[in-house]
């Protein structure tokens, strides 16, 4: 299977739009499509439901050169955006494997309401309340908080799962076991908050 290493996040380097899509299509894509293409076969046995590989284009940026980029899973075949989906990312000093909840789709306090009820999170778990900043959090701080907000705020986001930072130890070890363990901890919640 195509694994990230240092060239991936060196990807985030290259100056200029053009020159770091030309990077990000030709270092990142391939790996996001191998690894997304078994999670979604994985995920489809899972749920009973076909699902869907969506590779992040950038197509509306015309200026500045994406910080980072992804790929996302839904049982949409025409995009993501609008349900709870899985997304692979990286960050030019992380990669991430969330479900989120992103972009005020139509179910956002139902899913909300039902996170307030079941987060019993493993303890390695992190979470994002907004997919455009880099920051996130442990699930051990102010996690209701941040469900709350959810609830609470219309443009209000969540995404929830794991981080292997650039210089972790995961990469000399099995980062393609731990990637796929994480979205599988995942499944049960994406297939509850879409059912």
């Amino acid at each position: 299977m195509l694994m990230f290493d240092d060239s991936s996040f060196e990807v985030f380097d290259v100056i200029g739009l053009d020159d770091r899509m030309a990077a990000i299509r030709s270092k990142i894509q391939p790996i996001f499509a191998e690894i997304m293409a078994e999670v979604s076969h994985r995920l489809t046995a899972f749920t009973g439901n076909e699902t869907f590989v969506h590779i992040a284009q950038h197509r509306r940026r015309t200026k500045y050169a994406p910080e980072n980029t992804w790929a996302a899973i839904s049982d949409n075949k025409r995009g993501y955006k609008s349900q709870a989906h899985l997304q692979l990312g990286i960050w030019g000093d992380y990669i991430f494997m969330y479900l989120s909840i992103i972009d005020n789709p139509v179910n956002r306090v139902a899913y909300a309401e039902y996170l307030a009820d079941h987060h019993d999170f493993p303890s390695d778990f992190v979470y994002s309340l907004d997919h455009t900043k880099a920051d996130y959090f442990s699930v051990s701080e102010e996690l209701e908080t941040g469900i709350k907000r959810l609830h609470d705020v219309k443009k209000g986001e969540f995404e929830v799962g794991r981080v292997i930072l650039r210089k972790s130890k995961i990469w000399q070890e099995t980062p393609e076991s731990y990637i796929l363990e994480t979205f599988e901890l995942l499944f049960p919640l994406y297939q509850a908050l879409n059912a």
